[in-house]
């Protein structure tokens, strides 16, 4: 293992808070490979950022592929020092006309596959003596939030599953901790506020900081939580909202 060079996946990884989360890394010089299932975004993602950026394309929702995934990277780059579980998918519909199948589908990509991931990369982690997770949560799994449910579900499960790995993880060297951002101003965030003045005014009306964040606020986190800066930090979750968790 190079102790000087650091390696880093984080899923989802060109797209959204997972873009920033890379160029964060990228930035700092850690090689940084992106797992995601748009071939096209990945590509064009990481033609702008260089050689200490790469991807792999996968669905995560193919749970069998993960393993051969992460030994393919571990053949390419010799190590596995950082794992970000950013990927994810929502669904807004009212509670009561979620199927089966869509609840399913949400909680398949958003816990079984960190799950899956998490338990292959800290294989590897072992075996090299220490290593960082990062998983990504949500208001969501804060406080109640409508037509979200599965969503919802789904974070909560990860905040859970994010104690429960530190606790089991830590004492060989893994650190494992989340993050879980607030209203951050994205394309699609800031359409859907602007289209409902309502929503808008109730989030920032809770929100102490009295803005949305970036995601380069989130990407600050997740490198902070990387770094020996970190290293007595574990099984946190840690909010990047402005205070809207504890706003009134």
């Amino acid at each position: 293992m190079d102790t000087q060079k650091k390696v880093a996946i984080v899923t989802g990884g060109a797209a959204g808070l997972g873009l920033a989360i890379t160029q964060k890394l990228v930035k700092e010089q850690i090689q940084t490979i992106m797992i995601g299932r748009n071939e096209q975004q990945l590509q064009e993602a990481a033609s702008t950022l260089g050689d200490l950026c790469s991807y792999k394309v996968l669905d995560l929702q193919h749970l069998a592929q993960i393993p051969s995934c992460v030994e393919e990277i571990v053949n390419e780059f010799g190590q596995i020092d950082i794992l970000v579980n950013n990927a994810g998918i929502n669904q807004k519909k009212a509670f009561t006309e979620v199927t089966d199948e869509e609840f399913l589908r949400v909680i398949q990509t958003n816990v079984l596959s960190v799950f899956s991931l998490s338990r292959e990369v800290s294989k590897v982690m072992i075996a090299a003596g220490g290593g960082v997770m990062v998983n990504i949560s949500s208001m969501a799994a804060q406080y109640g939030i409508p037509k979200v449910i599965a969503y919802t579900a789904a974070k909560s499960a990860i905040e859970g599953m994010t104690r429960a790995m530190a606790v089991e993880l830590s004492p060989v060297g893994i650190r494992v901790n989340c993050v879980a951002p607030g209203f951050i101003k994205t394309a699609m965030s800031s359409k859907a506020l602007d289209d409902d003045p309502e929503r808008k005014n109730k989030v920032l009306s809770r929100t102490p900081i009295g803005h949305l964040g970036l995601p380069e606020d989130v990407a600050d986190a997740v490198y902070y939580l990387s770094t020996a800066g970190a290293k007595y930090v574990t099984g946190i979750i840690m909010p990047v909202d402005g205070g809207n968790s504890i706003g009134f």
